[in-house]
């Protein structure tokens, strides 16, 4: 679960409190690059750095305020697209969304290379960061926006600073897959078209280009969705991966195109999945809905968990009543349906709690509501200050002790697939006790997992350095065996059985490498 499931007492250790060290997420900005490319057909340059530098910070303790949401807010603004704002606009804006950093810069395009130059507003500190530069050809323009990430990434709060000094830029550029330009092109093209089909003409051809390219399936998928065509988006929503940034956001409105097109156990089984990772109000609503629909009694307790999530929702006290009264609880749906009408006028609430008081509601039951809008961003934010929070209440204890928090959390996100909000974690419980055997396991995983395989070896073999266990020995046995490295593989798991007899992962381990091992030597 996230910072709200976890919300109890929590520190800083005696050594950052020295710096006044207080941990906080940070929300961040990135306005288009303003650019002189000198070449017709080459605007979509500049909207492609805050696409590109947001997939490259994402995994930073910062919350990146998405394109959609910019976009949204200036329009509210009355501000016009591709307007060239002064830097006391910009300041205002950032203001008025609450955002602590905005990444502003400006880039030359001479028909052969990109040159970018970018700085960071510190909207509390009133302040500019140093301009850092970058320059190479057009066809490397993904390599040079990955590189100006980490450039930045110093002037971007305590954590991100600390990220960067421990991965060279290089090491840091080369860990993200390379990506067609002519796919982002597309794909830009896409995002910044006026009429839906030519959007979906532009993804497509993105796709074509580059078939793993996540952020045009995403975008492809929103497109059909809103073009009310539920069976293409389900499907290019559903290929969307797990660990990728918008993966939440692609459960929530893949649930919503099953809905719509009435396969509502597929629709259940979608919000269930991201109900597991992320227990928004609207989703653990959804969930009741389409549990409803196909006579699944777990829905009241998806409704009552909705109405205690939010009690000032009308919408979920109305779904509450309507599954008491089909229990046959009328007083319970009576006083929910009440409760309902209090805080919003409803014609249909009404005639329901009328027939239900008539007793005559039986034959003519409403349906319940769907939420249709995902709102992950305010539940992030509402997370982030009950954390900070947490982090006042642990200034007093000890660093091995707000340190075993920190991993604690980590290994509930990293169940939960947060993998990149458990290495944030996992990385603070190293900083305020770097001898924390766990937490450099814990770091190992998240490596493991994202194919950073020299730094999970690195982290397990200074976890075992600290302290012998099961699981980091079982992360090398892991990565030998990735390596083909069989009789390395079976030295590290045989080290983990030592420790734990009976570990059922460590057993089935040792199977899978005695098969390898055995595959490898029919080999000729």
């Amino acid at each position: 679960m996230l910072a709200l499931a976890l919300a109890g007492p929590v520190v800083i250790p005696a050594q950052a409190q020295a710096t006044g060290f207080v941990r906080s997420s940070r929300l961040v900005l990135i306005m288009p690059f303003e650019g002189n490319t000198g070449t017709t057909g080459a605007e979509w340059l500049g909207e492609s750095f805050p696409e590109i530098l947001s997939d490259r910070l994402r995994s930073a303790a910062l919350m990146i305020i998405s394109r959609n949401d910019r976009v949204y807010a200036f329009e509210r603004l009355g501000i016009p697209a591709g307007s060239q704002l002064s830097r006391a606009t910009i300041y205002g804006i950032a203001q008025q969304m609450d955002a602590d950093y905005v990444i502003v810069g400006h880039y030359v395009y001479d028909g052969t290379r990109v040159t970018a130059r970018a700085q960071v507003m510190d909207t509390g500190q009133l302040r500019l960061s140093p301009e850092v530069t970058e320059s190479a050809p057009l066809a490397e323009l993904i390599s040079l926006q990955t590189a100006l990430a980490w450039d930045l990434m110093p002037s971007l709060g305590r954590e991100t600073a600390s990220l960067a000094a421990v991965q060279p830029k290089a090491q840091f550029v080369a860990q993200f897959p390379a990506a067609r330009l002519d796919a982002l092109e597309n794909y830009m093209r896409g995002v910044n078209a006026a009429g839906a089909q030519e959007k979906v003409r532009y993804f497509k051809e993105a796709l074509r280009l580059d078939p793993g390219y996540t952020l045009a399936m995403f975008e492809l998928a929103r497109t059909y969705y809103g073009l009310r065509e539920y069976e293409p988006a389900a499907a290019w929503f559903g290929k969307v991966p797990a660990d990728s940034a918008g993966a939440n956001e692609a459960r929530f409105y893949q649930g919503m195109s099953f809905f719509y097109t009435g396969q509502m156990e597929k629709a259940e089984s979608a919000f269930r999945a991201l109900a597991a990772r992320l227990p928004l109000t609207e989703v653990l609503n959804n969930l009741g809905v389409t549990s409803a629909r196909r006579g699944d009694k777990r829905a009241r307790q998806y409704f009552e968990k909705a109405v205690q999530n939010d009690a000032s929702d009308a919408d979920y006290r109305f779904n509450l009543a309507v599954q008491l009264y089909k229990e046959g609880d009328t007083a319970g749906a009576t006083r929910q349906l009440r409760e309902s009408l209090a805080l919003k006028p409803d014609g249909e609430a009404r005639a329901f709690l009328d027939a239900a008081i008539a007793g005559n509601a039986r034959d003519h039951l409403p349906l319940e509501r769907i939420k249709r809008n995902y709102d992950e961003t305010s539940f992030r934010q509402l997370a982030a200050e009950i954390e900070n929070t947490n982090e006042e209440r642990l200034r007093k204890t000890d660093a091995a002790t707000h340190a075993a928090f920190h991993v604690q959390r980590g290994r509930q996100l990293f169940e939960n697939g947060l993998a990149g909000e458990a290495e944030k974690e996992f990385r603070e419980a190293v900083i305020l006790d770097p001898v924390s055997a766990p937490a450099h396991s814990g770091l190992a995983l998240v490596y493991e997992l994202n194919q950073q395989k020299q730094q999970a070896r690195n982290e397990a073999q200074a976890s075992l350095r600290l302290k012998p266990s099961t699981e980091a020995w079982l992360t090398l046995a892991r990565l030998s065996l990735a390596e083909h490295n069989h009789a390395e593989a079976a030295q590290n798991c045989d080290q983990a059985l030592a420790l734990e007899p009976e570990n059922s992962a460590a057993q089935t381990l040792k199977r899978e490498i005695a098969v390898a091992a055995g595959k490898a030597q029919q080999q000729p």
